[in-house]
């Protein structure tokens, strides 16, 4: 697509790399061991190339929003009532393995690091996700992280309460170890000035028949995108991974593939991403690039190469 005909701009890692120039990456380089996930190639270079600039043009962009929020309420004070805080939300998208949630995690610490944004929140929306014997009642459990997999109206509910200013707003909270919700569990968010919402789907419109989708109660997205066959090659190499490691815990959901060979791991990983996460890649994620405020573009090695911001 051209740049005349697409609604992005079209940004090469260098040319972004120079809006950085005469910033200082906050993050040390043990910070940036804690913040990386499995298989994400996140080293020093990377934040201070790719994420320390993003970080600024949302601290810009909540600075803006900041400032309108408050000649709004100056405009219709006595009129209407008017919440003292509306956080700034900031939807991260993207497929699995992709790294969305490593970056979801930088920008929480980078943004946290700028004048204005202090109190900084990251959600998953893993934790809206149906229980599982939800999930097998209605027969989705190989649909899991599908779209009709969450519970979206309780994700709206939660959003709609962050972004009117409740003081207190609590949401399920998921353990990626027995890959449930887990009973009587919550995270609680309280006034932040940056909520950053994490997910697959949390880009996707109004299913038919309702009005309000997550995603129109966003500030910025962001959408992590790469070439379908290197996520598939990346999810495979997580899977590798985590047979070694998490797989292990006996009361880990995925117990039963930590004794498998290399070659028995790497057929069942390709076999769940055909069967499920790739499907759900090309059906309900990928569509959903086009409705982001900006596309941080991966090569095959796992880092940025290039971003598309959406135009003005």
């Amino acid at each position: 697509m051209s740049e005349t005909s697409s609604v992005f701009h079209e940004i090469a890692r260098a040319e972004w790399a120079a809006l950085a120039a005469g910033m200082r990456a906050p993050l040390t380089p043990s910070e940036i061991t804690a913040l990386r996930g499995t298989g994400d190639q996140l080293d020093l270079r990377e934040v201070q190339e790719v994420y320390l600039p993003l970080s600024r043009l949302l601290s810009l962009y909540a600075a803006g929003a900041q400032r309108l929020y408050a000649e709004t309420r100056d405009f219709l004070d006595g009129a209407v009532s008017v919440p003292g805080v509306t956080p700034f939300i900031i939807g991260v998208a993207g497929s699995v393995a992709v790294g969305k949630s490593t970056i979801s995690r930088v920008l929480r610490e980078l943004l946290s690091r700028w004048p204005g944004t202090p109190r900084v929140d990251l959600i998953t929306t893993d934790g809206f996700l149906h229980p599982n014997a939800e999930l097998q009642r209605r027969g989705l459990m190989e649909r899991k992280g599908f779209p009709e997999s969450y519970d979206r109206r309780a994700l709206i509910e939660f959003v709609s309460a962050i972004k009117s200013g409740e003081p207190r707003v609590r949401a399920p909270l998921y353990s990626h170890l027995v890959y449930d919700i887990v009973p009587g569990a919550e995270v609680v968010v309280q006034r932040p000035d940056v909520l950053i919402v994490e997910g697959l789907n949390v880009l996707q419109p109004a299913p038919q028949g309702q009005a309000l989708a997550v995603s129109d109660l966003f500030d910025f997205t962001v959408y992590v995108d790469a070439a379908t066959e290197d996520v598939e090659e990346w999810y495979i190499q997580r899977f590798l991974r985590l047979r070694a490691s998490s797989f292990s815990d006996p009361d880990s959901y995925f117990h039963r593939y930590a004794d498998l060979s290399d070659e028995e791991a790497i057929a069942t990983a390709r076999d769940i991403w055909v069967r499920v996460n790739g499907r759900n890649l090309v059906e309900n994620v990928l569509p959903t690039r086009e409705r982001a405020t900006l596309v941080l573009r991966k090569g095959a090695n796992h880092v940025v190469d290039r971003v598309l911001v959406r135009k003005i």
